[in-house]
């Protein structure tokens, strides 16, 4: 089996732990991969066959939809890998699924997010077309949209089903620039939006539309290092079983 922790890791407790055992990231995002890896970690990539058709409107909290999608790609992965061959399943399979929240409200760094006012938060998938694409940027133009995303553990454990889950929803704010419309149009053209939430790639071309972030920056480009790795630490520390079985 190859090794998914690479040589330059920091030697956390969770690093040290995920040496010698098999790690899936349940995506094809190289966005996720391309973080993970330059933290140190290399995960054998296993996409997720789940079709993400789940209702947004059915969650009462909207931030539960992306932490939801994101079970759904884990839950499903590791079942598969657990069928196929029970002799190797996986100790850890890692999903995510982020999204695009409209008319965020600016907060400051000492606000939490359940003390700001409500606002009608239109949510953003990957645009439909070019002229979708432009619809979400005018909207988000001059203004604040938030980034949520979804991260979900699925690791083996003693007791019915045979799995635990473990999920963070990490959110950042990203600031639109008061752009003219030609450069939004000219970045459009580009098409470099049509295949990212939000339709715009903050690492990219879309980097000229924004203003300043808030938060995570890797969590806008689709991955929330920082946290997945506080995370991996804690349930190292607080449950006995975790990548011991």
């Amino acid at each position: 089996m190859p090794e998914h922790v690479l040589p330059h890791a920091l030697k956390t407790p969770a690093m040290k732990k995920l040496k010698g055992k098999r790690v899936i990231l349940a995506s094809n995002s190289p966005r996720r991969k391309e973080i993970l890896r330059t933290f140190g970690l290399a995960p054998e990539i296993i996409p997720s066959s789940f079709e993400e058709n789940l209702a947004p409107s059915q969650f009462a909290d909207i931030h539960e939809y992306p932490v939801a999608t994101a079970t759904h790609k884990a839950v499903e992965v590791y079942e598969k890998l657990v069928t196929d061959d029970p002799d190797n399943a996986p100790d850890l399979v890692i999903a995510a699924d982020t999204v695009v929240l409209t008319h965020a409200q600016p907060m400051t760094s000492d606000m939490s997010y359940s003390l700001l006012p409500e606002a009608n938060q239109e949510l953003l998938e990957k645009p439909t077309s070019k002229e979708d694409n432009l619809r979400m940027l005018l909207d988000m133009n001059g203004a604040v949209c938030e980034v949520v995303t979804g991260v979900v553990l699925v690791y083996p454990i003693l007791t019915a089903p045979g799995y635990g889950i473990k999920s963070i929803d990490e959110r950042s704010l990203v600031y639109f620039s008061d752009n003219p419309k030609h450069i939004i149009e000219a970045y459009v053209e580009s098409g470099e939006g049509i295949d990212r939430a939000g339709g715009f790639a903050v690492q990219g071309l879309g980097g000229i539309l924004i203003r300043k972030i808030e938060g995570d920056y890797n969590n806008v480009v689709g991955f929330p290092a920082a946290s997945f790795f506080k995370l991996l630490d804690m349930l190292i520390e607080d449950e006995e079983d975790f990548l011991n079985i």
